[in-house]
């Protein structure tokens, strides 16, 4: 309980006193959008940061090597966890825009630092719109900004297995013409939604895999990466579930 109310105080906290920062933010992203990304993503990642600490989350990142950065990548990983963001977010190289549901868009103050980080809000609901989510989502990769998408849809509530990746995510990367990264997440449920409302110590593992180039793939392959993205992040999720 004293975990979710220090965590839980140190969200409400940062958001409210961070109301004159966005301002700032704005100001700055009016005459130097780049610096404004920048600076977002340094100033979320030490809010991420806190979060972690305040929850006594340790995570082991495995394979940074593996993720490019001179150029903007998309990354594809599985989905337990509100933690999942929190714990990848703050080891990404360069400004990238996580893929949310709709819904996130109505929290105030969360959209405004969404929005700076070049989150996207998909509603899954609404065919066109979600296009016109993933044209905007190339955009901001042609532009140098990187990707997050958990194609699984939704958070999946059954360990050990993952739900059917969504053809439409890889999408982004092939009009991108960028590599894919596959970022693998073990055990992030257990800091949170094991034992709903409360939040526990964990160990959690997350894998980066090698980055993988569409153009480079056999046609086969081309036509059916959803799964076969999801059977190598399959593949390093059971690796590393022995470690847990």
């Amino acid at each position: 309980m004293i975990r979710l109310i220090l965590v839980a105080g140190f969200v409400i906290l940062f958001l409210i006193l961070s109301t004159p920062i966005m301002l700032v933010e704005w100001l700055i992203g009016k005459h130097h959008p780049e610096i404004k990304s920048r600076s977002s993503l340094a100033i979320v990642n030490w809010a991420f940061r806190g979060v972690r600490f305040l929850s006594g989350t340790k995570v082991e990142y495995i394979g940074e090597e593996n993720i490019p950065t001179d150029t903007p990548v998309l990354y594809i990983g599985n989905h337990r966890s509100f933690f999942d963001v929190v714990l990848t977010y703050i080891r990404v190289p360069r400004p990238t825009g996580y893929i949310a549901k709709k819904s996130m868009e109505k929290i105030p103050l969360l959209n405004i630092w969404m929005r700076n980080l070049h989150c996207l809000f998909l509603d899954r609901e609404n065919i066109k719109a979600g296009m016109q989510t993933i044209l905007a989502a190339i955009d901001l990769m042609k532009n140098g900004k990187s990707i997050c998408i958990f194609p699984e849809g939704t958070r999946n509530k059954e360990e050990g297995s993952l739900l059917p990746f969504h053809e439409g995510s890889f999408k982004i990367a092939a009009k991108a013409d960028c590599p894919i990264v596959p970022m693998t997440i073990n055990n992030s449920a257990a800091v949170f939604e094991n034992q709903f409302p409360w939040i526990r110590k964990a160990h959690v593992i997350i894998e980066y895999g090698k980055p993988i180039y569409i153009k480079e793939l056999p046609k086969e392959q081309q036509k059916k990466l959803a799964p076969y993205m999801q059977n190598i992040i399959l593949e390093t999720y059971n690796k590393n579930q022995e470690w847990i």
